[in-house]
């Protein structure tokens, strides 16, 4: 491999999305210096260069080959780069894309849209949804403040990018269909070169380890003797638990790691089978 070749990775300018990719690259320890107002910047540690794009652009930076790997939301990929190969989904910048009409209006069923006016920005994933479900309707493309567009009277509904739901709030809108949920993904140009390709494989491998610590926990919890068979099956690791005597006979020590939301799930079970002294830890870095 070239000493100088580089991994050209494009994210979003500004925004949650922005400092989210920074941090996740961060976290697998790669140093980015970086400037303020700053087109591209490089990394330290790394060899990586980090391009600072709008968002809806990207796609076609990818499919023309000028970056070779994306931080982007799956809705974009879904409106504008259906050709582009995806990678990990990265756990971050969740929303959905959504119907939202006046609160007003009477909504049963998404048959109610036949006929009526939508304003959106993603038209492509909009008339795809429509077209599945056998709805006829007219749309108008915005770019921009898409929500206000039932208070002037420019459309009957909106699709478009829901997070928290505040902002149809203040627009007197209500949600009634989700049509996509989306979070941060990894998109790969179909021109990345084989050198840039391995570049990206270690990347790829650090980003698994560090989506791997967020999803689990190092527990260690003390477990009678009588009961570590109980408390084992109820606890599958990733391959199986260590245990270790206690001082005071009769009791082991056990150690794993499991995924957070099952920990949550066996909590009341462990403590049922006599497991006392229950320890959760945050894990930095898990390589499998």
């Amino acid at each position: 491999m070239n000493n100088n070749t580089k991994l050209r990775i494009a994210i979003q300018k500004s925004g949650r999305l922005n400092e989210d990719s920074l941090q996740i690259l961060k976290d697998a320890g790669i140093s980015i210096d970086n400037g303020k107002e700053q087109l591209k910047a490089s990394a330290r540690n790394f060899p990586l260069e980090v391009m600072y794009l709008r968002n809806g652009d990207i796609p076609q930076y990818l499919r023309d080959g000028v970056v070779d790997v994306a931080i982007l939301g799956e809705n974009v990929l879904v409106e504008k780069g259906e050709d582009i190969v995806t990678g990990e989904k990265l756990g971050f910048s969740k929303c959905r894309v959504s119907i939202a009409v006046p609160k007003s209006m009477k909504f049963n069923s998404i048959e109610d849209l036949n006929g009526k006016k939508i304003a959106t920005s993603y038209p492509n994933t909009v008339k795809a949804f429509l077209a599945e479900k056998n709805i006829s309707a007219e749309l108008h493309i915005i770019n921009g403040s898409v929500e206000i567009a039932p208070n002037i009277g420019l459309a009957d509904a909106i699709c478009d990018i829901v997070s928290s739901g505040s902002t149809l709030f203040k627009n007197n809108l209500k949600e009634v269909e989700v049509i996509l949920k989306s979070e941060a993904i990894l998109a790969i140009s179909p021109n990345i070169t084989a050198e840039r390709q391995e570049i990206l494989e270690k990347l790829q491998f650090r980003l698994k380890s560090v989506l791997n610590a967020r999803t689990s926990k190092y527990i260690l919890m003390n477990v009678p003797n009588n009961k570590l068979q109980d408390v084992i099956k109820l606890l599958p690791g990733m391959r199986s638990p260590t245990v270790l005597p206690l001082a005071e006979e009769g009791w082991s020590s056990l150690h794993t790691v499991i995924n957070e939301e099952r920990f949550w799930e066996v909590i009341d079970e462990l403590k049922m089978n006599g497991a006392e002294g229950i320890l959760v830890a945050p894990i930095e870095k898990m390589v499998m």
